[in-house]
């Protein structure tokens, strides 16, 4: 059986290639770790409005490459027999890329999530709104990586249920399953923006052609975050080979 860790970083922006991380926590087997790192530059203040961690609480501290926190966490994470679970997974693979922490195998519980739901039922699928949408009933603090974590555990023992029973498999099987739909892009199945908020993609691939054209455009122009909706942009618009 393969080793779970379920793991969540706090950083000080949203760009892999420009933001760093002050913050990791993960959970397996029993074991949870949770440390505060000194990041290469100084955590702006919209980032510690979301995370709560400024630049004084990580004044004294590590950088996480000098760690041995990262020591453990890079044996641990590119274990070939270790999957690490993340939501938006990844941003989060990303950032740890940038700390020399490359990861053997993981499962992005975003992915799953959208990928489960096929009758497009669920408005969004940020970690918080699935929390209290599926009514996970845990004490956990958002926006703090072992808070997230904890949310996250749950969330995939729900995902990984609903595999196991939907598909009548095992829990192993279950497991690659979840691993291969992660490593592909996902079409989005809902607009929840914009003029066509509410409308389903495909429903405005047919009434609408010239938006989705426009919207590839926007998209392209930020290509390395937007693989999802770049993705089912061109599928809905018949440029995949």
């Amino acid at each position: 059986m393969k080793k779970i860790i379920f793991f969540d970083t706090e950083t000080t922006g949203n760009e892999p290639k420009k933001d760093f991380l002050c913050q990791i926590a993960y959970k397996t087997d029993g074991e949870t770790f949770c440390e505060l790192y000194k990041p290469s530059i100084p955590i702006p203040p919209e980032a510690s409005a979301i995370t709560h961690i400024t630049n004084k609480m990580v004044a004294n501290k590590e950088t996480f490459q000098e760690s041995a926190g990262h020591k453990r966490i890079k044996e641990l994470f590119e274990d070939p027999n270790s999957v690490v679970v993340a939501h938006n997974a990844k941003f989060d693979i990303a950032i740890i890329a940038t700390e020399n922490i490359a990861p053997s195998n993981f499962i992005c519980t975003l992915r799953v999530a959208r990928a489960l739901d096929k009758d497009n039922v669920i408005p969004q699928y940020k970690l918080q709104y699935l929390r209290y949408y599926l009514d996970i009933d845990i004490e956990a603090s958002a926006h703090d990586a072992l808070g997230d974590v904890l949310v996250l555990e749950k969330l995939y023992e729900r995902l990984l249920a609903k595999i196991i029973k939907e598909d009548n498999i095992t829990a192993e099987q279950a497991i690659d399953k979840m691993i291969d739909i992660s490593s592909r892009p996902s079409l989005m199945n809902l607009f929840n923006f914009g003029k066509h908020n509410g409308k389903t993609v495909a429903e405005v691939a047919k009434i609408d052609r010239n938006y989705l054209d426009w919207m590839l455009t926007q998209k392209l122009q930020n290509a390395e975050n937007e693989e999802d909706w770049i993705y089912t942009l061109n599928h809905y618009l018949g440029k995949l080979l």
